[in-house]
């Protein structure tokens, strides 16, 4: 099936008949942190929510009321309504309930993310509700209103078209630190007119995620928020392939810009793990990579350590043999199959690849058929000043 992908303006608000925007609501010293995205009628949703155990309030509400439908989602940063016990519940019940007196609610939902183990401040919401423009179509403001320690908004749009006919999908993500999405601090919204059949929602997100969200990592802590949600308003044609190819788009463009704003990061990185016994040892020893702080730092550095890669492959648990291994800093092989690649012109080499800004890493295991691909970043000084100084 022939289909073309074309970049569009608008986010998730370049799917017509999506409404969203946002307000300054005094969480954050001057800028927007309450936003809602809304539709005349209630739209089919489908989401991923972290594994983390202690899941925060806005994720059990949906999941204890089994939300299959619905017309708007209220979304604030600076609090994640999380370890907040059934009274964290209640204030989303209460929330919800005032802002019902102004607009036509079918299963509203709730999305928070900010500072863990603190009670929403519902008058400020309160408030912030009576301000907003139902009416806006400002993709911007709301990707704005959920950023917390984000330097730059992540929003992307796409219009898709083929014989089918066409359809738009768009989305909006926020995260940079507390990111090791395990589905799925991340939160992601799209919104798409392709007419999916309902069945087919949850599985294609679901498979997207696993080699997009779930393939990176900034600090290897997993929040209590993570949420994906996918929306559909029906207006417009559907094509497995092509839709799930778009999908896929909007979803890896969001998380590498997640990889990219890394709290404090100067590198994003690629793992390309080949060669591995199985597809899950493949992700095993990718995401290790991308975890380690041995090899996290080393990337910071600049230093092409490539025994530090080796020695996380080996403690990964998967299975694996110095004599199959093979390790390369983009083009440049530094160990080969128990060979020993790194004299001081290679060296010098791969040093040359560690300054850029975005690269590859390579490790072929050389045990089977497994591949998989995770993204990572390094771990600089100002991370460690950004998360200490996080509640103060």
């Amino acid at each position: 099936m022939k289909f073309r992908i074309t970049p569009i303006d608008g986010g998730i608000c370049a799917v017509e008949g999506i409404y969203a925007g946002a307000v300054k609501a005094g969480f954050k010293k001057d800028d927007y942190d309450v936003g809602f995205i809304r539709s005349d009628e209630p739209l089919d949703i489908a989401y991923l929510f972290t594994t983390n155990k202690f899941q925060a309030a806005p994720i059990k509400y949906v999941k204890r009321k089994e939300i299959k439908k619905s017309n708007f989602i209220l979304a604030n940063s600076k609090n994640a309504n999380a370890m907040t016990g059934e009274e964290g519940i209640k204030d989303i019940e209460e929330i919800l309930e005032y802002l019902s007196s102004r607009t036509t609610l079918t299963n509203p939902v709730m999305s928070s993310t900010g500072v863990i183990g603190v009670r929403l401040d519902k008058e400020k919401i309160k408030a912030a509700i009576d301000k907003f423009d139902l009416n806006e179509r400002n993709s911007n403001k709301f990707a704005k209103a959920i950023m917390t320690t984000d330097s730059f908004e992540k929003e992307i749009a796409f219009e898709v078209e083929g014989e089918f006919g066409k359809f738009r999908i768009g989305g909006v993500a926020k995260g940079a630190g507390m990111i090791n999405p395990a589905m799925a601090t991340m939160l992601c919204f799209i919104t798409t007119d392709a007419d999916i059949p309902k069945e087919e929602m949850s599985e294609i997100l679901k498979d997207n995620n696993e080699v997009t969200f779930n393939a990176i990592s900034v600090d290897g802590d997993t929040s209590t928020n993570d949420s994906v949600f996918l929306m559909t308003i029906r207006k417009g044609a559907y094509e497995k392939e092509a839709f799930k190819e778009a999908l896929k788009q909007v979803m890896i463009k969001l998380a590498l810009d997640i990889v990219k704003d890394g709290e404090g990061a100067t590198k994003a990185v690629a793992f390309v793990v080949t060669g591995a016994k199985n597809k899950k040892e493949a992700k095993i020893a990718a995401k290790a990579l991308t975890n380690s702080l041995l090899v996290k730092t080393a990337l910071f550095g600049e230093d092409p350590n490539w025994g530090r890669i080796a020695s996380t492959i080996g403690a990964s648990g998967v299975e694996c043999d110095e004599n199959k291994l093979k390790i390369a800093f983009e083009n440049i092989v530094v160990y080969d199959k128990g060979k020993i690649i790194f004299d001081e012109e290679t060296e010098k080499k791969a040093h040359e690849v560690m300054k850029k800004r975005e690269f590859k890493i390579y490790v072929d295991i050389g045990m089977g058929e497994g591949a998989f691909t995770a993204y990572g970043c390094d771990l600089s000084y100002d991370y460690v000043k950004i998360n200490a100084e996080y509640r103060t």
